[in-house]
């Protein structure tokens, strides 16, 4: 099982959390929502779970409880700008389709 994420990426949560001036690393999880099921949850976790599966990319960690990393394994986290437009794409080959507005999906 693993999440990983781009230069990119890396370098952007890098960014956010020297910002922040706190933080152990970058929470991932699913959440039930939207017309296609599922969301993504993104945030910055001051600590760990002991639940919690911890994996490190291009010097992050990624945080991500046994219920998530199901439906989380394999993705890439990745960071980019288009025209006006930047933000954060998750790359998850275990999505089978997303909603019309591209806020939720189904595995």
């Amino acid at each position: 099982m693993s999440i990983t994420l781009t230069e990119a990426a890396a370098q952007r949560v890098i960014s956010f959390m020297t910002n922040r001036g706190k933080g152990v690393g970058l929470r991932l999880a699913v959440k039930t929502t939207g017309c296609s099921g599922m969301a993504y949850v993104m945030e910055f976790a001051d600590e760990f779970q002991p639940e919690d599966k911890i994996f490190e990319d291009h010097g992050v960690k990624l945080i991500v409880d046994p219920k998530s990393l199901i439906y989380l394994d394999g993705t890439e986290l990745d960071y980019g700008k288009e025209g006006l437009n930047e933000g954060f794409k998750f790359n998850n080959p275990n999505v089978k389709g997303e909603c019309g507005c591209g806020e939720s999906f189904t595995v």
